[in-house]
């Protein structure tokens, strides 16, 4: 997996590092899942701009995967991401 850092769309400001997988990863049309590195709170869905691994960055909307397994304590979710703009 790959390494980035997420951030709140809002105000820019920094929520955590992450380990993303992309299912797909075309300019227009981009997605996948990630995992937070550090341990936040943040509601189950929720608009931010992730920041990849080769600098490239979008907007993307996140929502907690219930169906797959919870790994840690404190507990670290999986987390699907779609992209909202385009990576640049």
């Amino acid at each position: 997996m790959a390494t980035g850092k997420l951030y709140r769309l809002i105000d820019n400001g920094f929520i955590a590092h992450v380990h993303y997988k992309f299912h797909n990863d075309t300019p227009t049309n981009w997605w996948g899942e990630l995992i937070m590195m550090e341990h936040v709170k943040i509601g189950d869905e929720a608009a931010c701009v992730i920041e990849l691994e080769d600098q490239r960055k979008g907007k993307c909307r996140i929502k907690k995967k219930v169906n797959r397994a919870v790994t840690g304590v404190p507990p670290r979710y999986v987390y699907h991401f779609t992209g909202t703009s385009v990576l640049e």
